[in-house]
């Protein structure tokens, strides 16, 4: 497996010393969707960043199918980076399919994190009784089917719509080529994991301070989505963005670095 910092392609930066920050990216990105973010924090903060095993620069060959069949495989590569770097008091910032990743690290080891931001999260994204997840099964099936026909062809038609900027179509062209730059077996599989996964009953588990960052028009992670999370979370705060799609830091970077920083103490 060699070092954990560089399975995961680990990166330090910011400020020595000062409460750490851990970004943590969606599927099929990698962590250079935070760049723009991530200056708005680094005068006070050390910077975390890394790639899931499995994408940008991390080590492919330690993509393990068993570990990666569930979140909490994603979740204890989390919490072996913040060991081997002895953090504490992490503030974990998970996009999408990270946001419940953080949930399951936070669950793993409760002793590593201090605050959780959720970017577009989404427990469960599959319909089930008077949950309202955004999908039917019949929709997942579907896109997970285009997905194993045609993994260029998806991403060139799925991305615009998960980024929901029609105005700025470089930023959908950015997420295309971050897409169709994931090993397509990887993608496939990840793609099932995420899109399959039910962390629902977790969401109560959660046992820090806790900011839901809901976008507009979101067709991954719908409002009710954002509201069903933040009802389940004990005491967090839930912050609508104006920003429209998916992907708010790389469409809004000032309005979601904004509404982090109202959420951090002083």
């Amino acid at each position: 497996m060699g070092n954990v910092l560089e399975r995961n392609c680990v990166r330090v930066a910011g400020t020595p010393g000062a409460r750490p920050m851990m970004f943590a990216h969606g599927f099929g990105c990698d962590q250079e969707m935070w760049r723009l973010v991530v200056p708005a924090f680094e005068a006070d903060h050390r910077i975390v960043l890394f790639d899931h095993v499995g994408a940008g620069k991390s080590d492919l060959s330690a993509y393990d199918r068993a570990k990666y069949n569930s979140l909490r495989g994603y979740a204890s590569d989390v919490v072996e980076i913040c060991r081997e770097l002895d953090l504490s008091d992490v503030v974990f910032v998970g996009h999408s399919v990270s946001a419940m990743i953080g949930v399951l690290a936070q669950q793993e080891a409760p002793d590593v994190f201090g605050a959780l931001v959720m970017v577009g999260p989404s427990p469960r994204y599959v319909d089930d009784g008077d949950y309202v997840g955004g999908f039917s099964r019949t929709d997942i099936a579907g896109m997970l089917d285009a997905l194993d026909a045609n993994h260029l062809g998806w991403s060139t038609q799925m991305a615009p719509v998960i980024m929901g900027t029609p105005d700025h179509p470089e930023m959908a062209a950015e997420l295309t080529n971050s897409f169709c730059r994931t090993d397509p077996d990887i993608a496939r599989h990840f793609a099932r994991v995420t899109f399959l996964s039910d962390n629902r009953a977790d969401l109560p588990g959660v046992t820090v301070p806790t900011l839901v960052l809901q976008c507009s028009e979101d067709v991954i992670a719908p409002e009710v989505v954002g509201r069903y999370v933040h009802e389940h979370i004990a005491g967090s705060v839930l912050t609508h963005l104006a920003a429209t799609g998916h992907c708010p830091h790389l469409s809004a970077p000032e309005e979601t670095a904004a509404a982090i920083r109202a959420f951090l103490p002083g």
